[in-house]
């Protein structure tokens, strides 16, 4: 896990690198791209998963960039061998834009692999831009991570990191009507373990933002669906908002809470700028949720990079409902829950099976 503090590598220290992909275009171009990266090292370039298995352990890199498909040996194939031989360092899918390369990155974060990336249509075309910017972000939030892993720095505990948050009534009991949920890196796995066990416990519709592109949020949708024991869907504009529903917004679009001609709530799905760099983002949901219920709203902010969820979980709280954020330890990045923690917006601080528990006794009304 990295912190919100600590989402780039360490001072004077650059992040090390090794690429490993079939295509020469794409080995090409990814190398260029991040050799005009002061703080990012390329220290190997593979041509397929085996070479890398034999090279990681001399290498020793803080990040590996693993294509799915490959000849000789595939990344799905080499990724727990390379955990093996490399537990420090932390692996990106790189997966196209297709149902099978997203099934099958899914099935590579349950492995393990700390975080994916899909590829653009055409590297070297459109979209090249926004994968570059994309791929930069995530190796330095990771690296960080990885460094830290192989030579922990002294941390402060979050209790001094973060302000407190706003004080509650105590006569008065809480009894959200929606829980909302903001993930990034990591979270479909934090997702598959926070979600089951609150599923099965309660009947509160479910609002989900996971940064993910299209195609990806169809296969997570239907994986979560199938855990989870209740529909859980990418919905369309003019979705009722209903009871026993989880709702995961598409990639590409945000997602938003409205109110339809006959006065019920319902989705509203746009593509309007990207917020925090991100569409869909969960700001957007956050604060329509709030317009429509006000402060009978559950939120929860999961493992992720960046800030996303921050200012709308300002307003969860502002409203009067309650916020709760995955903890540093459990997270892969701490950027997300930590931003929202150390503005002082969140009430509580857990793990993730701690975090299911607690979010099932505040939306059954046994927390005040």
């Amino acid at each position: 896990m990295v912190s919100a503090m600590a989402a780039t590598p360490r001072h004077g220290a650059r992040v090390r690198v090794m690429i490993v992909d079939d295509s020469a275009v794409v080995r090409g171009l990814t190398k260029r791209w991040l050799e005009s990266e002061p703080s990012i090292e390329i220290v190997s370039v593979c041509t397929d998963g085996q070479r890398a298995v034999q090279e990681i352990a001399k290498i020793k890199p803080d990040v590996v960039i693993l294509d799915v498909e490959m000849p000789v040996m595939d990344g799905l194939t080499a990724l727990p061998q390379l955990h093996r031989l490399a537990p420090h360092a932390r692996i990106i899918m790189a997966s196209t834009l297709t149902r099978e390369g997203a099934a099958t990155t899914l099935r590579a974060l349950s492995l393990g692999a700390a975080d994916y990336i899909a590829k653009p249509e055409a590297t070297s075309l459109g979209g090249a831009g926004e994968y570059q910017r994309e791929l930069v972000e995530k190796i330095k939030a990771l690296g960080g991570a990885a460094q830290s892993a192989s030579s922990p720095a002294p941390r402060r505990p979050v209790a001094q990191l973060a302000r407190q948050p706003a004080s509650m009534s105590a006569s008065r009991p809480f009894r959200p009507r929606i829980l909302v949920i903001a993930s990034s890196t990591g979270g479909p796995q934090a997702l598959q373990n926070f979600l089951p066990e609150v599923a099965r416990s309660v009947d509160l519709p479910i609002l989900i933002v996971q940064h993910m592109p299209k195609t990806f949020t169809t296969i997570l949708a239907e994986k979560l669906s199938k855990i989870c024991g209740r529909p859980c869907i990418e919905p369309q504009s003019g979705d009722p908002i209903r009871k026993g529903v989880i709702y995961l917004a598409p990639g590409d679009f945000h997602m938003r809470v409205a109110k339809s001609a006959t006065g019920m709530e319902v989705i509203q799905l746009d593509q309007g700028p990207a917020v925090n760099f991100c569409r869909p983002a969960a700001d957007p949901l956050f604060s329509t949720a709030v317009d429509r219920f006000g402060g009978a709203i559950l939120g929860v902010v999961l493992t992720g990079m960046g800030h996303d969820g921050r200012d709308g979980a300002g307003l969860i709280q502002k409203a009067g409902g309650r916020v709760i954020v995955q903890d540093e330890a459990s997270s892969v990045v701490w950027g997300m829950p930590g931003a929202v923690a150390m503005a002082g917006f969140a009430n509580e601080i857990k793990p993730i099976p701690e975090l299911s528990r607690l979010a099932i006794k505040m939306m059954n009304g046994d927390v005040k």
